[in-house]
């Protein structure tokens, strides 16, 4: 007479102890999707503006150069623009692509945001994120490479310092440089939360 109580006591803990763990897990989600919806939007929008800032960033201007002494200085009109450098291509292209993948994903994030999570997309999630990571520091290193070089030259290569002469043109591309940076690093923080959350189931 006295087990049948005992058996029903266990299967309420039981039950008890279940509905506590959905309810903890439900809790989680909750928590874990505004930061990342937030995380994705803030990656969206900072590669949108570094990618818009060096699309439009251009200046021209005449320039004097002196060969000789003797001779009057000569006066030609040059122009600075992202489509002359390849690396700066790629840094607009790389931002494109992460830009449009920010606002999938972010798309698909709210869509799934109530539902139970599957490892495989996840998974899948992780590692495009992660793609995103690579592609975009190896834009940011290849753009910065070449900026160091506009704006410090090379005499041994006798490369002249372009952004002595383009001044306004530089200091956008830093900025947009910049921006595309912290991008990279909301993507990166998009692949140590999903870790971390793969980790602790």
């Amino acid at each position: 007479m006295q087990l049948k109580p005992a058996a029903t006591a266990m299967d309420g803990d039981g039950d008890g102890v279940r509905s506590h763990v959905k309810v903890i897990e439900s809790a989680r989600r909750r928590l874990r999707w505004p930061f990342d919806g937030v995380v994705r939007l803030l990656g969206l929008a900072f590669t949108l503006v570094a990618a818009v800032v060096v699309g439009v960033d251009n200046e021209s201007k005449i320039l004097s150069v002196t060969l000789t002494k003797s001779l009057p200085p000569i006066h030609f009109y040059a122009s600075a623009k992202w489509q002359y450098m390849s690396a700066f291509k790629y840094f607009v292209v790389s931002n494109c692509i992460a830009c449009a993948y920010a606002a999938v994903s972010l798309v698909y994030s709210v869509k799934t945001r109530g539902q139970k999570d599957d490892p495989m997309r996840s998974l899948l999630l992780i590692s495009f994120d992660l793609i995103m990571v690579g592609l975009l520091f190896s834009a940011d290193g290849a753009a910065a490479a070449i900026g160091i070089i506009g704006r410090d030259g090379n005499s041994h290569m006798h490369w002249i310092k372009v952004c002595g002469f383009f001044e306004g043109y530089c200091h956008h591309f830093t900025a947009a440089l910049v921006i595309s940076i912290a991008g990279s690093v909301m993507f990166l923080c998009l692949v140590v939360l999903s870790v971390l959350n793969l980790h602790k189931k």
